[in-house]
């Protein structure tokens, strides 16, 4: 949709400008509450793509992306229009919460309603002012609290344009996910706009490595969506792809002790972690049920029986897995190292 003039919030919005809009949202007791929005359009016509983070209000390393992001002097190249929303569930955010405080998961509310919950409501504003105005998006992520994830792109990995983009982010998985009613990412698909869902890291905490792969990620996929100039490179990481994962849940109570850690491979019947029994000697075994790779594991030593404790991704040739696993670890943070290219490595 290249149109020359773009409308947020009842703002006018020409080409070539950077600025920052806020969104009136429901007031929290009487105290105004806005969502601060940051639209950077190009000078040229392009896509319209909108970047969230912090849907879950202790989801901090997607805040911390987009604030190196917006930075970047390779923006002022940009084709089309870019929708920055760091922190779109600002009442979760400050209380350090998941949830809005309606006790509502805002990413099961979509599309939402003018008259329902404050999730409903904060759903629709978002929704309407931003998403379905977009061609594309790119909602950031970490795993829940107390769990870590290996970073990872989530989507649908039978679009050939969605599964293009994932493999271009450069993280070191794309895994196939299915939708979920009243998540962000299933109503969009519905309204044609179709999203990348990158996951990385721990609640309240900033992973350097995933903020890195993060912002490196964002610049691939406008890269690959012809909005920003393609850099030459030398070698092309491809990420390990599975359509299958699975989450290990444990079948005792108490003190968890890890044998694997995340981006490790594991054989089906190997063992990755042992449970402790506190007040005697019982010990029982995690196995994992097949092949695979651990791309999300529990940081809490503490469990009960039934907890999720591993994320495996299921993936059948373990010495090709080492292989790509092992390149990303090696290279992730060098190769991040964009901010000082040179006009000559690019490709108007």
């Amino acid at each position: 949709m290249p149109a020359t003039t773009f409308s947020l919030g009842g703002v006018e919005i020409p080409r070539g400008v950077n600025v920052t809009v806020n969104l009136e949202l429901p007031k929290l007791y009487n105290t105004p509450t806005q969502l601060p929005v940051r639209v950077i359009r190009g000078k040229r016509s392009g896509p319209i793509v909108f970047i969230s983070a912090a849907i879950h209000g202790d989801e901090l390393n997607g805040i911390e992306i987009i604030r190196r992001f917006r930075k970047l002097n390779i923006l002022n190249k940009l084709r089309g229009t870019l929708i920055l929303v760091p922190i779109v569930n600002v009442y979760g955010i400050m209380t350090l919460s998941r949830y809005l405080p309606d006790r509502r998961d805002l990413n099961r509310s979509f599309p939402g309603s003018a008259k329902g919950s404050l999730a409903g409501r904060v759903a629709k504003i978002f929704f309407d002012e931003i998403v379905q105005k977009c061609d594309l998006g790119i909602d950031l992520h970490t795993a829940s609290i107390h769990k870590s994830n290996l970073p990872q792109v989530r989507t649908n990995i039978d679009n050939q344009y969605t599964f293009g983009l994932a493999k271009a982010f450069g993280a070191p998985v794309v895994l196939h996910s299915e939708l979920r009613d009243g998540s962000l990412r299933a109503v969009a698909q519905e309204e044609g706009v179709p999203i990348l869902l990158y996951e990385a890291g721990e609640a309240l905490r900033f992973d350097e490595t995933s903020i890195r792969i993060g912002v490196q990620g964002l610049i691939n996929v406008l890269r690959a969506n012809e909005m920003l100039p393609k850099v030459l490179r030398k070698t092309k990481k491809i990420p390990l792809i599975t359509r299958s994962s699975r989450w290990i849940r444990s079948s005792e109570s108490g003190m968890l002790r890890t044998i694997k850690a995340l981006g490790d491979t594991v054989e089906k019947n190997e063992i990755i972690a042992y449970i402790d029994e506190p007040l005697d000697d019982a010990i029982y075994e995690i196995l994992s049920p097949f092949d695979g790779v651990i791309i999300g594991k529990s940081e809490i030593p503490l469990v009960q029986a039934g907890d999720a404790v591993f994320h495996i991704a299921k993936f059948g040739n373990l010495e090709v897995a080492e292989d790509k696993i092992e390149h990303f670890h090696e290279n992730m943070i060098e190769e991040s190292e964009f901010y000082e290219l040179n006009d000559e490595q690019m490709i108007e």
